[in-house]
C-alpha cells in the first residue's frame, strides 16, 4: 500500500500542507475503513506506508516531477493537514508521463492526474518502480541478489525448521497447489555452500513469499525483511496476533489454529489470497 498525494502546485522539499476536503478520494472502501476509522484519518497509520508525492498534469507538461518518500509527521488543524516528509534519495524524480504508463499497475485512474486529492492505493509501490527500473537498489555484503527471472508460479515459504510446522507446510502446499502454483522451502534445495544464499535465491525467484511469524522466529523475520526489500508480495501467517511486530502490524495477516479445522481454514484463506494476487498481475 502507499499514499498517493496529488498537489495542484507541486511540493516543497521537506514540509507542506494539504486541505482536509479531498482526503481518501479514489480509495477502496476497505482502505477507507482501515485508515479513517470513525471518520478520522489515522495519522500514525499513514506514516507507516510509503508516499508518492505527485503534481497535477498541466497542458504544457510543466508540472513538477513526482517524488517517492515517506511522511514523518502529520499535524491536523481545522482546515488542513500539515505534513513533514522526506524524499527517498535512491529513487529519482518521476515524470507524470512515466507514472501514467504505470498507472494500471499502481491502481491510479487516468483522471486522478487532473485532480488534487489524497488517496491510498493497494499496490506495492517499490516493487512496481523496481521492475520499471526507477529504483536503485543497494548491494548487500553478506549475500548476493541474483538476477534470475521471477517465476510467477513459485511461492517461497519461510518458517522455522521444526517438525511441529510440518502440518502447516502441508496445508500451505495444498493451498498453493489449488492456486495452480508450486511452493518451496529453503530446506527443499541445496545449491550454494551457505544456506542464507539458498534462502535469498529462493526469495528472489519467487513471485510470492509466505512467512509464518509464529513464535517470533528471528530467521523468519530476517527473511521477511529481505522479501519486503526485494518488493515481493508477502503473505504473513501466524498462530497468535501478538507475534506480529509493531512495524508490520498495519499489514493484514492470516491467523490460524494448529488443528485439523485450522489447517483447512488456513489452506482456504491462503488460496484465496494467492488468487487475488494473481488477478492483479
Amino acid at each position: 500500500m502507499f499514499n498517493l498525494i496529488m498537489s495542484g502546485n507541486g511540493w516543497e522539499p521537506n514540509s507542506d500542507v494539504f486541505t482536509r476536503g479531498r482526503v481518501l478520494e479514489y480509495t477502496p472502501e476497505q482502505l477507507i475503513a482501515q485508515f479513517k476509522p470513525n471518520g478520522s484519518l489515522d495519522l500514525s497509520a499513514v506514516t507507516n506506508i510509503p508516499t508518492l508525492f505527485a503534481s497535477e498534469s498541466r497542458y504544457d507538461d510543466s508540472q513538477n516531477l513526482a517524488r517517492v518518500g515517506r511522511i514523518t509527521r502529520v499535524r491536523e488543524t481545522r482546515t488542513e493537514y500539515q505534513l513533514d516528509y522526506v524524499f527517498d534519495p535512491l529513487i529519482p524524480p518521476i515524470t507524470n508521463s512515466t507514472l501514467q504508463t504505470l498507472a494500471h499497475t499502481l491502481r491510479i485512474d487516468d483522471f486522478e492526474f487532473s485532480r488534487t486529492h489524497w488517496a491510498i492505493k493497494e499496490a506495492d509501490l517499490f516493487e512496481v518502480l523496481l521492475k520499471a527500473g526507477l529504483s536503485k537498489r543497494a548491494e548487500p555484503k553478506v549475500f548476493n541478489i541474483e538476477s534470475d527471472v521471477v517465476d510467477e508460479s513459485l511461492v517461497a515459504v519461510m518458517m522455522p525448521f521444526d517438525a511441529r510446522f510440518n502440518p502447516v507446510y502441508a496445508a500451505l502446499q495444498a493451498a498453493v497447489s489449488s492456486a495452480g502454483m508450486v511452493c518451496q522451502r529453503a530446506d527443499d534445495i541445496w545449491v550454494h555452500d551457505h544456506i542464507i544464499q539458498d534462502v535469498v535465491s529462493l526469495i528472489s525467484k519467487a513471485s510470492v513469499v509466505i512467512c509464518d511469524l509464529t513464535g517470533r522466529n528471528a530467521n523468519v523475520f530476517y527473511e521477511m525483511g529481505i522479501a519486503h526489500t526485494l518488493g515481493k508480495d508477502v503473505i504473513m501467517i501466524t498462530q497468535s496476533a501478538s507475534d506480529v511486530p509493531f512495524d508490520v502490524a498495519h499489514i493484514r495477516h492470516i491467523r490460524y489454529l494448529q488443528n485439523g479445522e485450522g489447517m483447512n481454514t488456513l489452506s482456504q484463506e491462503v488460496t484465496r489470497r494467492l488468487s487475488s494476487l494473481q488477478a492483479r498481475r
